[in-house]
């Protein structure tokens, strides 16, 4: 009897710690499956699902992760892309830096077919399968996002930086500055003189870029080219604009402070709501005409980051939502775009880093 009770108690011992056994592990398998899943979705977490409109998207922020090395679920091969020429310094200096450090995910930059780059050029082929991720300075309009659904396409758009408006004008011109409205009627042509602005009696010739290409809006929308006068002058490329203005006294160009702020043949002029409230893009104090190419004004990120400056714009990345590697490799590169070395890497080359703040001010 003594025996049969020992052997009972034994096996109900084991069947207690093969119990107990089984519950541990479950529970593990279950942690793991967890995790796994939460890994996978962790790049998604930093965008919205739904891009189908122009203002799809702008919730994305600036994201926790420290360094290029921390960014999971990176992709192993070679991508296109291409789009906007503001971000040109981008694709020189802060994709080199990824490229460095996530050599497994090679980018490629594509030129359009026809036409010179733009947001535009971008955006159409990406929806026609040249790209795999776009690079704007600009959302996407109505009529780009109604091709996109006609054509069973999901795009998500990702705010990763903000770029400002600089205006560049003659170095012989004498004004303090502009206010936006008086910038906006000089292109409307209801400003024609310089001397209307406090400048002096020296007719204004304006250069632009065509309205669906220029990528550095100085409207709430430029969808329209109506909103421009007769007397503008369109040019291809900013390099033309900027040569034009260096050679007509009374010219004038806008474009992306990246752009304008570091160059030496054409002078930087202060922006402001009021005219005694003008903000300079650059850091002050600014460089002397002589002293450049040697040294060179430098774009002040904080007034853009801060919202003092008053036309700044988001910069960003557009991917298909196919569940493809494509959109893997869109997503890992808006997330490395968007750690914190990511951000410092922008702002080291001009532009600001993004924030839940100057998103809402766009």
């Amino acid at each position: 009897m003594t025996d049969n009770g020992e052997q009972t108690r034994n096996r109900l011992s084991k069947d207690v710690v093969l119990l107990i056994r089984g519950l541990v592990i479950g529970k593990v398998l279950t942690l793991v499956v967890i995790g796994g899943v939460l890994w996978w979705l962790r790049p998604r977490l930093f965008m919205s699902n739904d891009a189908s409109t122009q203002n799809s998207g702008v919730a994305s922020v600036a994201s926790d992760v420290s360094n290029f090395q921390s960014v999971a679920a990176v992709p192993t091969g070679t991508f296109n892309y291409g789009g906007s020429p503001a971000w040109a310094a981008i694709r020189q200096l802060v994709d080199a830096q990824i490229q460095n450090a996530r050599p497994e995910l090679q980018l490629r930059y594509v030129s359009p077919d026809e036409g010179v780059p733009s947001s535009r050029t971008g955006i159409q082929m990406l929806l026609d399968g040249k790209i795999d991720i776009a690079q704007t300075s600009r959302p996407l309009t109505a009529t780009e996002a109604a091709i996109a659904k006609e054509r069973g396409i999901v795009l998500e758009q990702s705010p990763v930086g903000v770029d400002g408006v600089a205006v560049a004008v003659n170095h012989s011109l004498t004004v303090a500055g502009l206010t936006t409205e008086q910038l906006r009627q000089i292109y409307q042509g209801t400003i024609t003189n310089w001397s209307q602005v406090g400048g002096p009696d020296l007719n204004i010739v304006p250069f632009s870029r065509p309205l669906e290409d220029a990528d550095a809006p100085i409207f709430a929308s430029q969808s329209q080219s109506s909103q421009f006068g007769t007397q503008v002058q369109y040019v291809t490329t900013t390099t033309e604009a900027l040569r034009q203005v260096s050679n007509t006294p009374g010219g004038i160009y806008y474009a992306s402070a990246r752009t304008i702020v570091p160059q030496c043949s054409v002078k930087t002029l202060p922006l402001g709501e009021n005219i005694n409230q003008l903000i300079a893009p650059y850091r002050q104090p600014s460089v002397q005409t002589s002293e450049c190419p040697a040294e060179r004004n430098q774009v002040n990120t904080a007034v853009f980051e801060s919202g003092e400056y008053p036309i700044t714009y988001n910069l960003f990345v557009i991917t298909k939502q196919n569940q493809s590697r494509e959109q893997q490799a869109g997503e890992a590169y808006t997330n490395l775009l968007l750690s914190q070395q990511g951000q410092k890497a922008l702002e080291q080359v001009g532009f600001a880093p993004v924030s839940s703040e100057n998103i809402a001010r766009q």
